[in-house]
């Protein structure tokens, strides 16, 4: 049975830790939410109780472009708001290597000095740059495993604690390739709820909105096998009743129609387990909610052409056969916003709130739309929520749909890099 391998085990004591994070909550230079980085406190405070040495990193925006090959480093994905954070809130000293240019870096003496420091006692903790900003942690090429070895010079130990940084990245997994390597105690906790996604308490509810097709197909069709019951929302929703029902929606795209076609053929005898939900919202624009109306997919008959449809109406999730699915679930997993803008979020906080409802079932929350779309629609019953232990909310949306595309909750890359033989 696969086992990680747990940082409990490790003697840090004196030691060097490189920490890879999942701190990516910076935009245009500062943090929009620090639920991410709270998680990882406890693994940050185990290491100090051990005695270790704290040197962290994670990856903020995307300053790579894969398409031409260029850079685009600037304050604006810098980690440190995150330091200062840090510092902050558990009133310590972190440091951070200094490099005065923006090109993608390549020499790691900065980082060697800044370590100097914290062996030395000047410092509590170092915190690297942005990892996108170093040439080899999306290359393809010998630049990657470079970094790793440059990096995995300066330190003893690797622990991943970046749960949702799923890509098979040279932070994610070359440094784990190359130096005694452990998981964090977050990323031990993530994989343990997730888990429970595979080996469910039944029935198993799962609902899954997105706004393009390709990106979902592969988990949605590896998690209809899964779950007992699978609700669609967004321009996935919309992309799956254009080809059943032979309706046109303004906006979905001919690609859309197509990866809609393969998920439903692909699902063959399981697709009876897509619920559909009874009625939607019809809006003539994308700009504001002021022309919108009720649909019911009852009244829909093939060649009906709709504008925009741009949420599940509320009314949804009042229809008695919508209010038992919810009702009679023990477990529910959750990667939906149900609605295209902020100016449509009726049908996600009704949904959110039968969600609540359901006081005995395992509720799982992955995304961080999803999440923040929760603490916006319903401050209350979130706050109620996030420490309920009914309720549990994942730092990765990205990474748990991979794991279910990969069929387990060791799945994905990163995590298998950790694994014991």
């Amino acid at each position: 049975m696969a086992k990680l391998k747990n940082m409990l085990d490790f003697d840090l004591r004196g030691k060097v830790v490189l920490v890879r994070m999942d701190h990516n909550v910076v935009k245009k230079g500062k943090i929009k939410d620090t639920m991410r980085i709270d998680a990882t406190i406890p693994t940050l405070l185990h290491i100090y109780k051990k005695g270790g040495l704290p040197v962290l990193m994670s990856h903020v925006g995307r300053p790579y472009d894969k398409k031409t090959g260029e850079f685009n480093i600037s304050d604006e994905d810098s980690t440190l708001p995150i330091l200062q954070y840090l510092e902050q809130k558990l009133q310590l000293k972190g440091l951070a290597p200094v490099y005065e240019d923006k090109s993608p870096i390549v020499n790691v003496s900065p980082i060697a000095e800044a370590i100097t420091h914290l062996k030395a006692g000047a410092c509590d903790f170092v915190y690297l740059p942005n990892t996108r900003w170093f040439r080899g942690e999306e290359a393809k090429d010998e630049s990657s495993n470079a970094m790793a070895i440059s990096l995995a010079s300066l330190a003893d130990i690797f622990i991943n604690d970046a749960f949702g940084s799923w890509q098979a990245h040279c932070s994610t997994v070359g440094i784990a390739a190359q130096l005694p390597s452990a998981a964090g105690l977050l990323m031990q906790k993530e994989v343990g709820f997730l888990s429970k996604v595979f080996e469910p308490e039944r029935p198993l509810l799962a609902v899954v909105a997105g706004a393009k097709f390709d990106t979902k197909i592969g988990p949605l069709s590896s998690l209809i096998k899964l779950a007992d019951h699978l609700i669609l929302g967004g321009v996935i929703y919309n992309a799956y009743l254009c080809v059943k029902y032979g309706i046109k929606i303004k906006g979905v795209s001919e690609d859309d129609l197509v990866q809609a076609r393969m998920f439903i053929a692909d699902a063959g005898e399981y697709s009876s387990r897509i619920v559909e939900l009874p009625s939607i919202i019809e809006s003539d624009s994308i700009e504001d909610n002021s022309s919108w109306r009720i649909r019911h997919l009852a009244d829909l008959v093939p060649g009906t052409e709709l504008n925009y449809v741009l949420d599940a109406a509320p009314e949804s999730f009042a229809d008695a056969s919508i209010i038992k699915l919810f009702g009679d679930a023990k477990t529910i997993f959750v990667n939906a916003v149900m609605g295209y803008t902020a100016l449509f979020g009726e049908g996600t906080k009704a949904m959110y709130q039968l969600i609540d409802q359901n006081k005995t079932a395992l509720k799982l929350f992955g995304g961080g739309d999803t999440i923040q779309d929760f603490k916006e629609l319903l401050p209350g019953v979130f706050a109620k929520a996030a420490n309920n232990p009914q309720y549990y909310f994942f730092t990765g949306g990205g990474a748990i749909l991979d794991a279910i595309q990969q069929g387990s909750a060791y799945g994905m890359k990163p995590v298998q890099a950790l694994l014991e033989n």
